[in-house]
């Protein structure tokens, strides 16, 4: 896969290199030309343009991530999830990285583009290297899947424009079975291989898809269908003839009923089938090479070498650490009583939340767009860079909200047809606390993922795998940071809104024990869940989930810690190291305006910015 630019520009340089490092013991070593600049331009414009045709290629066998980016070409389509599509993926993967290896010279590129081309190097790497592991997974769980993703997407991401938009938007409906067989496929081989999620999976996703088959045209109630609802919603300002567009709405019906609805039941009928065959087993241990396994997942989630058994000691320290500053706050406020007291305190207290009604909320949703408003008249305080992109702030939908997460970021179209969106799920009230509100919205909206995830999307003269890349280590521990950051604005001004902050950071250190505690130390589920109970705050239902999530997405929630850790001690040691020279907003550029990168890398970054500065 080279361009016959890139051909021609490698092979000179190559042979320049070749020729003039080898040294004969009898004439005098030669001296290596040196490389010009305009040599630099071109050959990294070559690898740049080279990046761009690999992520063309990508969107083009990915009608699902186009649609993601706000295009519409192939919107008729899902995307190929067999395993024949994933050996053409492994394949495509190890030509590239032949390509890296043999036909790029590091010497000859500028900064950014070396560090595309390393990250671009490992990142390829590491998903050939994982690819041993592709069925050590749960397709389907309550936190996310196929069967969950098909609706959110039409609903969320299809956008409907159109007639051609509206009979796209019927296309995918009817290639919802396909899709689905191969999602069967999928459950059956890792059924084949012992790789089977645990018994509580089952009725939380069961239940999941029985939701999405309720209504009409699925049964006799007045009700539409989530599905059907959203088409119709969508086509009613198109400006077509009623005749048209009932038409239109009776194709979406018949395909509801011939694609939609089998293929959901088949689904269900597999899913029964495993359950009577599943453990209540809850780590990845159980899984073949289930060690070895985690061992991996948490190199990639961290981006460390941290070693499960450290990643829990650290998590012991740092609940010691938080409860100790929680302690203070329970003084400050005058509480009579233990911590555990004032837990209890918090969580039965009816000041800290809104009442279980429409009404109620209604005022929550005000107050976290209050929130994000008031952040966003601070933010040249922070940045020197902020994305153009907008934010607004979403209910989760309700069909989606009983398993969804409390709360959560959805990006925006990289066109600028759609906002970012901070998403409150607003099914149980008593989970969306008040005092944790704030740190809720600074996390997923601004200055958290809002403006690490808007900025990657809008960076000039990188490729589109950095701005769309995600290192999880660094994507949630900017998160957790941006917790930490308008306290020292000034924001958290009512102590219990600042032992929210702590609540929250409490919950990500514990995470890192719990985690390890399941899937390195074999702790049950329910040993996970009295570890949350005996030291955080949180709501038994929240509780419950979180361990259910660790358990389907193992080592995924150490990175918020981890990383959050990182992007503090980095900018202490530029604070110590450049005094009255260092600049927050600066610092934040440096870590934001590169995309998402390991935490290695990220330290590189900063202690060359540090080295500039000096």
């Amino acid at each position: 896969m080279k361009t016959s630019s890139s051909i021609s520009l490698v092979s000179v340089v190559f042979l320049l290199s070749f020729f003039s490092c080898k040294n004969n013991t009898n004439s005098p070593e030669t001296i290596e030309p040196e490389i010009t600049q305009e040599q630099i331009t071109q050959t990294s414009a070559s690898l740049n343009n080279w990046f761009q045709k690999q992520f063309e290629i990508e969107k083009e066998l990915s009608p699902m991530l186009s649609t993601y980016l706000g295009e519409k070409k192939n919107n008729d389509k899902w995307d190929d999830i067999s395993q024949k599509a994933q050996d053409e993926a492994l394949l495509r993967n190890k030509k590239r990285l032949q390509y890296l290896k043999d036909s790029v010279n590091t010497a000859a590129l500028n900064k950014t583009t070396l560090l595309s081309y390393n990250l671009a190097l490992q990142q390829t790497e590491n998903e050939i290297s994982d690819d041993k592991y592709r069925l050590h997974d749960y397709p389907v769980n309550q936190m996310f899947g196929t069967h969950s993703e098909v609706p959110s997407f039409l609903i969320n991401m299809h956008l409907i424009d159109s007639k051609k938009d509206a009979e796209a938007y019927i296309s995918r409906l009817k290639g919802v079975k396909k899709l689905f067989d191969q999602l069967v496929t999928e459950l059956q081989l890792r059924e084949k291989a012992g790789i089977l999620p645990p018994k509580f999976i089952f009725p939380k996703v069961i239940d999941a898809c029985q939701n999405i088959t309720k209504g009409k045209p699925f049964d006799t109630s007045n009700k539409q269908s989530t599905l059907l609802a959203d088409f119709s919603n969508k086509i009613k300002g198109l400006e077509l003839s009623e005749n048209e567009k009932n038409t239109l709405i009776d194709d979406a019906k018949k395909s509801l009923l011939s694609s939609v609805k089998p293929a959901y039941e088949n689904l269900i009928t597999v899913l029964k089938s495993q359950e009577s065959k599943a453990t209540t087993d809850a780590g990845v241990w159980k899984l073949p090479n289930g060690n070895a396994f985690f061992d991996n997942a948490l190199a990639r989630t961290t981006t460390t070498n941290m070693t499960a058994n450290e990643i829990h000691e650290l998590g012991l320290k740092e609940v010691a650490r938080i409860q100790g500053e929680m302690k203070a706050i329970k003084e400050k406020v005058k509480f009579k009583g233990d911590l555990t007291s004032f837990f209890k305190f918090m969580q039965d207290s009816k000041q800290f939340y809104y009442a279980d009604s429409d009404k109620g909320r209604e005022q929550y949703m005000e107050k976290a767009v209050h929130i994000i408003d008031s952040m966003k008249s601070r933010l040249d305080e922070l940045f020197l860079t902020k994305p153009k992109a907008d934010i607004k702030v979403k209910q989760v939908e309700p069909f989606r909200e009983k398993t969804a997460g409390l709360a959560f970021y959805q990006q925006p179209a990289m066109d600028g047809s759609r906002p970012g969106i901070y998403y409150a799920n607003m099914y149980k009230i008593k989970s969306m606390s008040k005092f944790e509100m704030e740190a809720l919205a600074y996390h997923e909206g601004i200055p958290g993922h809002h403006m690490q995830i808007a900025i990657a999307q809008e960076l000039k003269d990188i490729p589109m795998f950095r701005k769309l890349g995600g290192y999880t280590a660094y994507v949630e521990g900017w998160g957790l940071y941006s917790e930490y950051i308008p306290k020292e604005m000034g924001f958290y001004n009512d102590p219990y809104s600042d032992f929210g902050r702590l609540s929250m950071e409490l919950f990500r250190a514990c995470r890192l024990v719990v985690d390890t505690g399941i899937h390195a130390k074999k702790w049950t589920r329910e040993q996970g869940i009295k570890y949350y109970k005996d030291n955080t705050p949180t709501e038994e239902f929240d509780i419950i989930k979180m361990v259910e999530r660790h358990i389907v997405m193992p080592s995924q929630a150490t990175a918020y810690k981890i990383g959050m850790n990182k992007i503090l001690e980095l900018r202490e040691n530029a604070k110590k190291q450049l005094g009255d020279k260092f600049d927050i907003r600066e610092y934040h550029d440096v870590v934001l305006t590169n995309g998402a990168v390991p935490l290695n890398v990220l330290e590189k970054l900063v202690d060359d910015w540090i080295a500039s500065k000096a």
